[in-house]
């Protein structure tokens, strides 16, 4: 993500978070008459501040944080009334479930709904407006045409609250015949940014007056880059050997040594905590077909180590006699009918907290794939065993961003998002990938 994204993301939440305290203000004022009854306020804002924390949180999952909704229309409609629904119906849970606080505000709730859906809505939408109408921060000349080039400019041209303007497009790269006088052109549509592909700096005449662009204060920047930024997944046919050893030898060792401790307490908090569901799911899965209730399956990790992986069986007993195959999760005739819910609601992934126990997966990361589907996959996709650096996942970026692979091109498109990931892992991408795996187990979409 670049400075200018993060900038919009940061001015929506504190924009977010004064119209939430500034909604409580109003809300007492207009229950209690009294706005410098300080002993009121008081009894109101630690509960609040709890409450307001979790609305940012269902605010982030359910995508009112991504650019993408950072214009007005039905879709933002759809996805802001959601959200605000169901934060009401979360905050009068948390204060009937927990009386610590003392109060049971009813009525000021049904006032709250209506006065901070009425501020922040009006708020949302002069910010979405702005961000439309705002000449773009990044005036950008494109060089060469491609796939991927073609597929930047469309998105760029259909969003333009990402803050790009495609202002001069060189179709044909070095045989432009505009290609020499770069300088003019730039000063000309008032660009600070040029997107190159790799190749071209390896010639030298292009090198040279690509170079002497840098005095106008241009930023020069790989097409492989700005689709990283666009996307959030890696584009595999930009690149090249070089690019995977500036950016992903030794990435993030010292995050991966201290995740690994932590990441164990996670899995045996979670198994005891869910363990009533475990044992449940268990018996469902005996009396309702024959078979063992572990689903046990060769896989590969990371280093390409081999490991059993541990879920809920979901299918029939010798489902795959006929040798291994792709699952299809909506009309596999091969689940049985609990199998069916649980692979609906991820619940068969349960089991996994074993593997995290034994450090062979992580909560976050790539999927693991099946050694059949690793020999098949690496001989068709290039860079494939790269995914591999990293310990495999649970859930991860590929997973929350794409749906499930059931063949070589959906596993190519997932393989971008994993390379990213591994590029830019973190514990703040890891979080977040987490909020939106949330997000995905209730509503089913990313």
């Amino acid at each position: 993500m670049n400075n200018l994204s993060r900038l919009k993301q940061t001015t929506l939440i504190i924009g977010d978070i004064l119209t939430l305290y500034a909604a409580l203000i109003l809300t007492l004022w207009l229950r209690y008459g009294n706005l410098f009854y300080a002993e009121l306020i008081n009894y109101h804002i630690q509960p609040f501040t709890i409450i307001f924390g979790i609305w940012i949180a269902v605010s982030y999952i359910a995508g009112l944080y991504d650019l993408k909704f950072l214009k007005n229309g039905l879709e933002f409609e759809q996805v802001f009334w959601n959200a605000l629904i169901f934060n009401v119906a979360l905050t009068a849970i948390f204060f009937y479930l927990i009386p610590y606080f003392g109060i049971t505000p009813k009525t000021n709730l049904v006032i709250f709904f209506l006065v901070f859906g009425g501020i922040n809505y009006l708020w949302r939408q002069i910010y979405n407006f702005a961000v439309g109408k705002t000449g773009a921060a990044n005036r950008v000349l494109i060089v060469g045409s491609n796939k991927t080039a073609q597929e930047i400019m469309e998105h760029i041209q259909n969003n333009p609250q990402l803050g790009y303007q495609v202002k001069y497009w060189m179709q044909e790269g070095l045989k432009d015949i505009e290609f020499g006088h770069l300088a003019q052109i730039i000063m000309a549509n008032n660009i600070n940014t040029m997107v190159i592909p790799a190749h071209l700096k390896k010639d030298s005449q292009a090198a040279k007056l690509i170079y002497k662009t840098i005095v106008l204060g241009i930023e020069v920047m790989e097409l492989s880059r700005l689709h990283e930024i666009i996307f959030h997944k890696v584009p595999l046919a930009e690149l090249e050997e070089v690019w995977f050893l500036e950016n992903l030898v030794n990435k993030h060792k010292i995050y991966e040594l201290l995740s690994g401790p932590l990441e164990i307490v996670g899995a045996l908090l979670l198994g005891i905590i869910l363990s009533p569901l475990i044992i449940l799911i268990a018996i469902l899965i005996k009396f309702t077909s024959p078979g063992p209730v572990i689903f046990r399956q060769t896989r590969i990790g990371k280093h390409e180590k081999e490991f059993t992986i541990y879920k809920f069986r979901t299918m029939y007993v010798d489902a795959e006699k006929s040798g291994p195959q792709w699952a299809n999760y909506h009309q596999d005739k091969r689940a049985t009918w609990i199998g069916k819910i649980l692979r609906r609601s991820h619940l068969d992934e349960l089991p996994q907290l074993i593997n995290i126990l034994k450090g062979e997966l992580s909560f976050v990361g790539p999927r693991p794939e099946r050694p059949e589907f690793v020999v098949k996959l690496r001989k068709e996709l290039p860079y494939y065993d790269l995914r591999h650096l990293t310990k495999p996942g649970i859930t991860g970026w590929a997973q929350i961003n794409y749906r499930y692979a059931a063949s070589a091109e959906d596993a190519y498109q997932k393989l971008q998002y994993d390379i990213y990931y591994i590029k830019n892992n973190s514990p703040l991408l890891d979080f977040l990938i987490i909020l939106r795996t949330i997000k995905f187990l209730i509503t089913n979409h990313t």
